[in-house]
C-alpha cells in the first residue's frame, strides 16, 4: 500500500529526513516511533504531499505519487489526520464530519456509520467541536478522516496530550479500523502505545531509520526499551 524509497526532504537548506526507506502492506498497522525532532512528522508530510521531497520516491497503492499535491492523495483515498487534531472548533461535530466527506456523494451514509462507531460523537453531534475533550476531538479527527473512505490512513501523534486511559480508547479505535480493512501508518512519539497495536514498526533517529521489525520484538528490544519505553511500562500497559 505504501512504499518509500531513499526519501530525502527538509525545510530550506535544512535536511530533516535523510534517505528513509520503508513499506506498509495492505491491511497492516505500521508504526514509526522516535524522539521529538527525529523527523517523523516531516516524513509524514512528504508522504501526504504537504512537503515536496528533495530526492527519493513515494508509491501509494502502486502509483508513484512523489511530489503530488495533497489533494491528489485524497482523490486516491489517502487521508492524513494531522498532529494536534485540528478540528474546526467553531463548527459542530456533525459539520466537521460533513466537511470530511465534501467530495463523497455517499457521505450521509458514511457519517451515520461513523456516528455508530463513535457513540460519544453521536451524543455530541450538535455540540461545537471546540468544547469537546481532547480525546473526543481526536476521535472526531479520525471520524472525519473516515468519511473520505480511506484505503490508507496516516496518523500523526494521535496520543499527543491525552491521558493514558484516553490513549487506550483511541488505540482500540485504530486497531478496529485495521480489522475493518483500513491500512494505517502511525507516527507516534509514545512508543509504548504504538508498539502495542502495530504489526510492524520502524525507529527513526535524526532522520534515519535505525531499527525495524515486528512490533512485539521491538517492544522487548533492549535498545528500544532503554531509549523509549522507560521503567514501569509493563505495569501500565500489560
Amino acid at each position: 500500500m505504501l512504499l518509500v524509497r531513499n526519501l530525502h526532504c527538509g525545510y530550506g537548506s535544512l535536511g530533516v529526513v535523510k534517505g528513509v526507506s520503508l513499506h506498509v502492506a495492505d491491511g497492516e498497522i505500521v508504526a514509526l516511533i522516535g524522539a521529538n525532532g527525529a523527523g517523523k512528522s516531516t516524513l509524514l508530510k512528504a508522504i501526504a504531499g504537504l512537503l515536496a521531497p528533495w530526492r527519493g520516491e513515494v508509491h501509494i497503492g502502486g502509483r508513484n505519487t512523489t511530489g503530488e499535491p495533497a489533494w491528489r492523495g485524497v482523490v486516491h483515498s489517502v487521508v492524513l489526520v494531522p498532529e494536534g487534531r485540528q478540528v474546526f472548533a467553531d463548527m459542530t461535530v456533525y459539520e466537521n464530519l460533513v466537511l470530511g466527506g465534501f467530495r463523497n456523494p455517499d457521505r450521509r451514509l458514511l457519517i451515520e456509520e461513523v456516528l455508530r462507531q463513535f457513540p460519544r460523537l453521536q451524543e455530541r453531534a450538535g455540540q461545537l467541536a471546540g468544547t469537546l475533550s481532547g480525546g473526543e476531538q481526536q476521535m472526531l479527527a479520525i471520524g472525519r478522516a473516515l468519511i473520505a473512505h480511506p484505503r490508507l490512513l496516516l496518523l500523526d501523534e494521535p496520543s499527543l496530550g491525552l491521558a493514558p486511559l484516553v490513549v487506550r480508547d483511541v488505540l482500540r479505535v485504530i486497531r478496529r479500523l485495521r480489522d475493518d480493512g483500513v491500512t494505517v501508518f502511525l507516527v507516534e512519539q509514545n512508543a509504548v502505545a504504538a508498539l502495542h497495536i502495530a504489526d510492524r514498526a520502524y525507529v527513526l533517529e535524526t532522520g534515519e531509520v535505525t531499527l525495524e521489525g515486528d512490533a512485539r520484538d521491538l517492544l522487548h528490544n533492549p535498545e528500544v526499551k532503554r531509549a523509549y519505553l522507560g521503567k514501569g511500562y509493563k505495569e501500565v500497559w500489560e
